[in-house]
């Protein structure tokens, strides 16, 4: 599978202008045959806790973008929105992956950011996603999920790829590339991550978009600092080696 990842700015809490950056940059995804297209972490916003100005209604602005996207380029498209629940007072901060024939899937992020105090203004997610795309397993996670790395162990024999989206800071970009590369080793599973760039609300993000194998090696990057549509190849093959090959998973 080919997979593209949009390493992209975000224009402050104004999601008409980030549909429009976007455009371009998924038509460039199209163009190189990706088979799943992924964008940031509150891709139309930022990572804002102003949720009286920008959480959306289930059908709202940025989800009703991806399904658009979706339905012109025939590609699944999955990027977060600050989506509201009917049962609770609070939005999620909600993965969406828009297919082709108009239908969704979701995934409520599990693990709020309290360090800058996401927990007082969204709601946490309780369930997984794992779907099937183009022959691969591939599971769905947010930003600060990736700290955890029970969520991903508990996955592993299902998922031949993780797809993580986010808004991770520049001070913090060593944690960010080595979590990364500890969830692909110790899951023998590629990992995507697709991160930010600019400066949103005061605080630096550098990017440093990835994507790592089973083994662990970096197999596609993104310069720092640089909007840029990151491909890379993903291979089922690879995993089922690998595991063969090194059977760890069964010893936990």
């Amino acid at each position: 599978m080919k997979i593209a990842g949009i390493q992209h700015d975000i224009i402050w809490e104004d999601p008409e202008a980030n549909f429009s950056a976007l455009q371009p940059m998924i038509e460039e995804a199209v163009s190189n045959d990706a088979e799943l297209i992924v964008l940031t972490e509150l891709f139309s916003t930022g990572f804002s806790m102003n949720t009286s100005k920008i959480a959306e209604s289930q059908d709202g602005p940025s989800t009703c973008f991806l399904i658009e996207q979706a339905r012109q380029t025939g590609v699944p498209i999955c990027g977060s929105v600050p989506s509201l629940q009917p049962s609770s007072s609070h939005p999620q901060n909600c993965l969406i992956v828009a297919h082709p024939d108009g239908s969704l899937d979701q995934y409520a992020k599990k693990h709020l950011f309290t360090f800058a105090g996401e927990d007082n203004h969204y709601e946490a997610g309780k369930e997984n996603l794992t779907l099937q795309i183009s022959g691969l397993s591939v599971s769905f996670f947010v930003c600060f999920d990736l700290r955890f790395a029970p969520e991903f162990w508990n996955l592993a024999k299902e998922t031949d790829l993780f797809i993580v989206v986010a808004n991770w800071p520049e001070s913090r970009r060593a944690h960010w590339k080595s979590l990364l590369q500890a969830r692909a080793i110790e899951n023998q599973s590629y990992i995507f991550g697709i991160n930010r760039v600019g400066i949103g609300d005061g605080i630096n993000y550098s990017g440093d978009s990835y994507l790592f194998d089973p083994l662990g090696e970096s197999i596609a990057a993104a310069p720092a600092n640089t909007p840029m549509v990151l491909m890379g190849e993903i291979e089922k093959q690879v995993v089922t080696k690998v595991r063969k090959q090194f059977p760890f998973i069964a010893d936990r």
